[in-house]
């Protein structure tokens, strides 16, 4: 059974930077295409961050420039790192893994962690 476990969120000031991290269990992380969401109450989950298992990346517009997505495969780890954290960032972040190129280019991730609530106060 595959598990996804995000953490690094928390209550941080505008201007402050964070680190995420999705631990990945169960599965054989280094062959996954890994992506991170986000979502605020009531609106639909949107894209962050995605890094392929032959470390291609890309961010979200509104990142580019204060946000990288890495992996560390010995520790199944994936991570998102944000800087310069804006009150608008402020949602649920997910970490999502797509076992195939068909599933990654259409989306339709096959697992997805719990969340981490990411707050940026102004």
């Amino acid at each position: 059974q595959v598990r996804l476990v995000e953490s690094g969120g928390g209550l941080v000031h505008a201007g402050d930077s964070l680190s995420l991290s999705c631990v990945v269990s169960g599965g054989t992380f280094s062959t996954y295409h890994m992506s991170w969401f986000c979502q605020i109450p009531g609106k639909e989950r949107e894209f962050v961050a995605t890094i392929s298992n032959d470390y291609g990346t890309r961010l979200a517009d509104n990142l580019v420039g204060r946000s990288s997505i890495s992996r560390d495969n010995a520790k199944n780890t994936l991570y998102l790192r944000m800087d310069t954290l804006r009150p608008e960032d402020t949602a649920v972040y997910y970490c999502a893994a797509a076992t195939t190129l068909e599933n990654y280019f259409t989306r339709r991730y096959d697992y997805w962690g719990q969340g981490t609530q990411v707050t940026v106060s102004s």
